[in-house]
């Protein structure tokens, strides 16, 4: 896999969605992010006033580096009320490392991250994102935001 990066300022996105707690060495870590996509275009997606179209996958609140718990939020970001039962939260402005992929959304994404662990960049474990082009899941492209130090 290609893991070539640019280094980006970013603003910060106010976003709402769906959240769950998970971990990459727990079992269910699958179903618990799959879920949350599927109720997030059941419940979430229609009732949001979006900025754009594309979707978000957070990863926030780490208890350590990449071998511990975080949250895992499905969202878009958004610019009117957010409505109950949906978390409104905020993606930090500061230096991201940016990738973009593209293929089968189901495999690329979990290939990027088993790369991404093996890769030497300076984490800031605050929050990093997918931010999904387009919805065509034999080839999506895919933009990952790596919060820096």
């Amino acid at each position: 896999m290609d893991m070539d990066h640019n280094v980006v300022q970013m603003e910060e996105k106010r976003i709402a969605g769906f959240t769950a707690r998970t971990s990459n060495t727990s079992p269910d870590m699958g179903a618990v992010i799959g879920g949350l996509w599927q109720r997030f275009f059941a419940e979430g997606y229609g009732v949001l006033d979006k900025v754009n179209g594309k979707t978000l996958g957070i990863y926030t609140d780490y208890e350590s580096d990449e071998t511990g718990g975080y949250t895992f939020m499905t969202a878009c970001e958004v610019k009117g009320e957010v409505p109950e039962g949906l978390t409104e939260r905020i993606i930090p402005a500061g230096k991201y490392a940016r990738f973009v992929i593209r293929g089968n959304m189901m495999t690329v994404v979990g290939e990027f991250w088993q790369a991404l662990w093996q890769m030497k960049l300076d984490r800031a474990f605050t929050c990093d994102y997918e931010e999904y082009q387009n919805s065509d899941p034999e080839n999506c492209e895919i933009h990952i935001y790596i919060s820096l130090k």
